[in-house]
């Protein structure tokens, strides 16, 4: 499994969300991510500035999971739960991280 983290741009900065303890929710996606066997890549943009903070669960086989307006403890705490459960493809979102499901930039323009 992969994790991508989008940080920079807007997404992760105090200037667009001075209230978000932006160090400490990478640090903790990064030892879910040993936990569970994953991957942290972070990254500069991920093109969806409008829904930041933005993280983007891949899993072999499954379409990633693109999550926006990741911005608290218990938004961070959800991710974490359902990476523990397996993530996609195997455990279902719950229903409060089903409300930070995103559609990720390439495919709203199509739609």
């Amino acid at each position: 499994m992969k994790i991508t983290v989008c940080r920079d741009c807007c997404c992760g900065t105090v200037k667009k969300h001075p209230t978000v303890n932006h160090g400490k929710h990478l640090s903790r996606l990064r030892a879910v991510a040993a936990e569970v066997g994953a991957t942290v890549t972070v990254v500069e943009c991920l093109d969806t500035c409008e829904t930041s903070n933005v993280i983007v669960v891949q899993a072999k086989g499954v379409k990633p999971v693109w999550l926006g307006f990741v911005l608290s403890d218990a938004a961070i705490t959800d991710v974490e739960d359902w990476l523990k459960a397996g993530g996609p493809g195997v455990a279902p979102l719950s229903d409060t991280l089903e409300l930070h499901r995103i559609t990720p930039p390439g495919l709203r323009k199509a739609q």
